[in-house]
């Protein structure tokens, strides 16, 4: 499937300066979303493409800042897609229905065992992780998680994990001289496994704020709550 779509998106390629920014978005949405499409192939021929100056401004540095925008937008609407969904049809349709949608109870569960465990946390830590990261919108959908926190949360780790994909893509264009689509793909893949490690202490850092604000806000409430009622 991954090399089908890595012909789709060189074929593609050829409309980069006039809609690439579109395309990103498009495919990042749809990479957000239940249905499977690896955020590898949009992201890194994006980086790949602005570091050539092939985007829309002909500009590397400014077409690579405006690819990172456009791939967290398009994340953001994709996983908004799966916490309304998940927020409307609720936990027994998905259950019942959810392998239809390429969503296996097995995954389900796992999604709902994260969030569970970690809490909105989970939004942010999970966006960094392979195979969870689309998923982990829909218990926070089924959680009614409020939508500010979601926000901020999913797009706090998802623009890590697309500044991580565009900027190895614009590495690869960078450096090199000759690259086809495939070869790029799965060399810049790769090369940000054998890095992954780098990523944890950003997971960390990132789970360590979320309880910090939490406990903020949480006192704030509390303080609040408790003061007296001013006399009439």
């Amino acid at each position: 499937m991954t090399e089908a779509l890595i012909g789709y998106i060189e074929t593609m390629a050829a409309y980069a300066p006039v809609w690439g920014f579109a395309l990103i978005v498009l495919f990042m949405t749809i990479e957000s979303s239940f249905i499977p499409f690896p955020s590898e192939v949009v992201m890194i021929p994006a980086g790949f493409l602005a570091a050539r100056g092939e985007l829309s401004f002909g500009s590397p540095m400014l077409d690579a800042s405006v690819a990172v925008l456009a791939g967290t937008v398009g994340s953001l609407a994709g996983a908004y897609v799966n916490y309304y969904l998940a927020l409307w049809l609720g936990q027994p349709f998905l259950v019942k229905y959810g392998k239809f949608f390429f969503l296996p109870p097995k995954n389900l569960e796992r999604a709902e065992e994260l969030f569970r465990e970690y809490g909105a946390g989970a939004t942010f830590v999970c966006r960094l992780l392979p195979a969870i990261r689309q998923l982990i919108s829909i218990p926070a959908g089924l959680a009614k998680m409020p939508l500010g926190p979601f926000t901020l949360w999913t797009g706090l780790g998802a623009g890590i994990w697309v500044i991580v994909l565009t900027a190895t893509g614009y590495y690869f264009g960078a450096t090199t001289s000759d690259m086809g689509y495939p070869e790029l793909v799965h060399s810049a893949s790769e090369a940000i496994r054998e890095n992954y490690v780098y990523i944890i202490p950003v997971l960390l850092v990132g789970f360590v704020a979320y309880v910090l604000v939490s406990k903020a806000v949480m006192k704030t409430k509390s303080d609040a709550s408790s003061k007296p009622a001013s006399p009439a």
